[in-house]
């Protein structure tokens, strides 16, 4: 099954925005226990084991996504590859038509 390029250019922001926001989150935890070593007691360490754990299982995951954005581009690149090297013509006529409206486009600024 094909995704339309647009819904797949939308996956891809957003996963990648998800994955900004899941190492925004990792780095503020990481200053929060960092910030909160010097703290003791018993819930208070108990809240940091926690969010230790917490904080690797978002590494986790993070890297985990990563690894699929990296594999659906590299198949992407693949496809498009393969596309090209069957319809070089068609490809030609796409580039030239794609390059006339940006032209346009950036003409009439």
């Amino acid at each position: 099954m094909r995704m339309s390029k647009t819904v797949a250019g939308a996956e891809h922001v957003t996963t990648e925005k998800l994955m900004d926001d899941l190492r925004t989150v990792v780095g503020d935890a990481e200053e929060l226990l960092k910030a909160t070593a010097s703290q003791t007691g018993e819930r208070i360490a108990a809240v940091r084991a926690k969010a230790e754990e917490s904080l690797k299982s978002a590494r986790a995951g993070l890297a985990e996504a990563q690894a699929a954005v990296v594999a659906k581009t590299k198949e992407a690149a693949l496809a498009t590859d393969e596309y090209v090297r069957a319809n070089p013509w068609e490809s030609v006529g796409v580039a030239a038509a794609v390059g006339l409206v940006i032209g346009m486009l950036i003409a009439r600024r």
